[in-house]
């Protein structure tokens, strides 16, 4: 394997299990294993397809939230706050992810049409 796919699963491992963990104490009771195994999975299937942008958009928002409610609320609501940053860097990142997508197919079409012989 690649270094540069094991960098991402590895990324992944890391970032969605800490997003795992957040929900786990936020549920709870016996469903804090669960949650930490299925974050643990998503991020080897995040990372394994090369979503390295979405990660670091997630590891983004837990930082900026975990600070912000730190800031705001004290230590005792860091959690809260990195997982509300993690969910909000999440739909920023897919938002943000496919906007420039659409910008470089815009490009690439346009750089097509122009070498195309009228």
């Amino acid at each position: 394997m690649e270094s540069r796919k094991v960098f991402d699963i590895l990324l992944g491992i890391i970032v969605m299990g800490t997003v795992g963990t957040l929900i786990g104490t936020t549920m709870g009771g016996g469903l804090m294993p669960v949650a930490v195994l299925v974050g643990l999975g998503l991020g080897v299937v995040i990372g394994s397809l090369g979503g390295r942008r979405f990660l670091v958009s997630i590891l983004v928002g837990t930082v900026g939230g975990g600070l912000l409610a730190w800031l705001m609320a004290g230590a005792d609501r860091i959690w809260v706050g990195a997982g509300a940053g993690a969910a909000m860097g999440g739909f920023l990142g897919v938002q943000i992810s496919m906007l420039l997508d659409v910008r470089a197919a815009k490009k690439a079409a346009e750089e097509q049409a122009g070498t195309l012989p009228s």
